[in-house]
């Protein structure tokens, strides 16, 4: 686990809230220098602390009406790795869990109609040792900002 001090904190809790915000914009708010605050990114980044910087879309904007999570629920763990693996390959998995409970897989999809979500739970059923899956469809999104309480 990397060790951050309040100065690393204060530069996280920016960039999740404002994630473009510039080097320069930082260095102003926390009264630093420019090369301050882009050598302690750099070692966050290096570090993996900070994962990626990407943009985050709206799914419905981009014709992918349908979002839900699916639990994987197998019939043993012998093929657990092959499961992720091919959650991995596949695109409609935006993230993929390993979880307790019910199932040991949860997994976020994102597909353009219910059509295409009833082929994609189809070809799940099909990975090796998956027994059945069991699907929520998400209605609507209240919070989807990926802010940690730092």
């Amino acid at each position: 686990m990397a060790i951050i001090d309040d100065i690393d904190r204060e530069i996280l809790i920016t960039l999740q809230r404002e994630g473009r915000k510039t080097a320069s914009q930082i260095a102003d708010e926390l009264n630093l220098t420019v090369p301050t605050i882009t050598e302690r990114i750099r070692k966050l980044e290096n570090g993996f602390v900070i994962k990626a910087f990407q943009a985050i879309i709206d799914p419905r904007s981009v014709g992918l009406d349908v979002t839900a999570f699916i639990t994987v629920i197998p019939s043993s763990s012998e093929n657990y790795k092959e499961l992720i693996k091919k959650a991995k390959e596949t695109s409609e998995v935006i993230q993929c869990f390993s979880t307790t409970g019910v199932g040991s897989l949860m997994l976020w999809i994102a597909t353009h109609n219910s059509q295409s979500l009833e082929e994609l739970l189809r070809n799940i059923q099909r990975w090796p040792n998956v027994a059945r899956t069991e699907t929520q469809v998400i209605l609507s999104s209240h919070k989807t900002v990926q802010q940690l309480p730092i």
